[in-house]
């Protein structure tokens, strides 16, 4: 997940993929875009985006049923 400190939306993000990953297993890394500036200009008016497998699967919101799904379509 790509986000930055002090994000409301990213703390949000977090919150569910951290209860979705207690009942699927799957790793997680979350990466701050502040500072980084290839970074901030890729995603930091978008954050928290959400990568799934190398691949964009969420911006600003995530809902714990549709990640639910992504993984279980990433066959993790």
């Amino acid at each position: 997940m790509y986000s930055r400190p002090r994000c409301g939306l990213c703390d949000e993000a977090r919150a569910v993929i951290l209860e979705v990953r207690e009942r699927v297993p799957f790793a997680f890394e979350e990466v701050s875009v502040e500072g980084d500036d290839a970074l901030e200009r890729a995603y930091g008016l978008r954050v928290p985006v959400v990568l799934v497998d190398g691949e964009e699967r969420f911006e600003l919101t995530v809902r714990a049923d549709e990640l639910v799904a992504t993984l279980r379509a990433a066959g993790l």
